[in-house]
């Protein structure tokens, strides 16, 4: 086991975790933080999707360790007290999922997707959203969520 500290979600958290441990298994498992969800365990679905950094990353396939010095940011650390961020508010309103499992990292990448391209286009979003697959494939709500985001980010109010 390793002493790690890790900053998630704006707090200082320190765990111990063996040296290979996942930052998904540390996430859910250690810190109890369970919205970052355990899909294909080889960073294919999208699911564990977290911000490290700011930056997208597959959360089954960082090592907890490669996190110490960074800033992790899950589903749980985006909305501000009771408000929602903007792209979670667009998720429920357009009712962009059906069972729930790939929203926490769908959200996640569109969070991302948007600080990179604030006004993105259809194309934009579908590509990157790439490599977040949804069962359900409520894909046409997504898209559609992630543009009423970006509308209401501008404009500087939620969806």
């Amino acid at each position: 086991m390793s002493a790690l500290t890790l900053t998630v979600n704006g707090a200082s958290r320190r765990l111990d975790a063996p040296s290979e441990e996942s930052l998904l298994t540390a996430l859910r498992e250690r810190l109890h933080l369970t919205g970052t969800k355990y899909g294909c365990g080889e960073g294919q679905c999208g699911a564990c999707t977290v911000l490290l950094d700011g930056r997208p990353v597959r959360s089954c396939r960082t090592k907890a360790s490669e996190a110490q010095g960074k800033k992790v940011v899950t589903i749980e650390g985006l909305a501000s007290g009771e408000r929602l961020h903007p792209v979670q508010a667009a998720f429920l309103e357009v009712e962009a999922f059906q069972c729930g499992f790939c929203t926490s990292g769908m959200i996640v990448g569109a969070v991302a997707l948007l600080a990179a391209k604030p006004d993105p286009s259809q194309a934009d979003v579908e590509s990157g959203l790439t490599g977040h697959v949804c069962r359900c494939g409520t894909y046409p709500r997504i898209v559609e969520a992630v543009r009423r985001a970006a509308k209401a980010t501008r404009k500087g109010a939620t969806p």
